[in-house]
């Protein structure tokens, strides 16, 4: 799929970026170590939102993640990269992965101020009660449709 742009400041807070402490500065200062540790966070937000990827990777450096492994469907793989890219600290993710089922790519939005799901519904699927198809499509990703935030990166189901 490539390389997806996400707003690095607006996103999740799973510690990335964050400067180690000062004992685990000194243990880590060879910044390949870091950049594990990194990805290994993000590997970890994988495998919790349940999404079936295999063998997850992920390489993290100076806010580009790098994914690879093998998703079973179209969806998980476009979830998956919303999961990295939703993160604070991420401004772009490298597509590597996998899928096992092939079909038509989603198109991807970014939430602007103002903006609810209804109003997306209704710009980019003709009709604002259509809104439940996008928090569908945005599961796990989305809890809440009423709780969405300007810079986070949505899916908009194709018919």
């Amino acid at each position: 799929m490539g390389i997806f742009n996400f707003v690095k400041e607006a996103g999740s807070k799973v510690g990335l970026g964050e400067s180690p402490s000062k004992k685990a500065a000194e243990a880590a200062k060879d910044e390949e170590l870091h950049e594990l540790r990194e990805g290994n966070k993000l590997v970890r937000l994988i495998m919790d939102m349940d999404l079936g990827i295999e063998s997850p990777k992920v390489k993290y450096d100076d806010g580009v993640a790098t994914v690879s492994g093998v998703a079973p469907t179209q969806e998980a793989r476009e979830k998956t990269i919303l999961v990295i890219g939703n993160v604070a600290g991420v401004s772009s993710v490298d597509d590597r992965l996998q899928v096992t089922e092939a079909a038509p790519e989603a198109v991807f939005y970014t939430v602007q101020k103002g903006d609810t799901l209804g109003k997306i519904a209704k710009e980019q699927l003709g009709a604002a009660s259509r809104y439940p198809e996008i928090f569908e499509a945005n599961k796990p990703l989305l809890k809440d449709p009423n709780k969405i935030y300007p810079g986070q990166t949505l899916r908009i189901p194709q018919a």
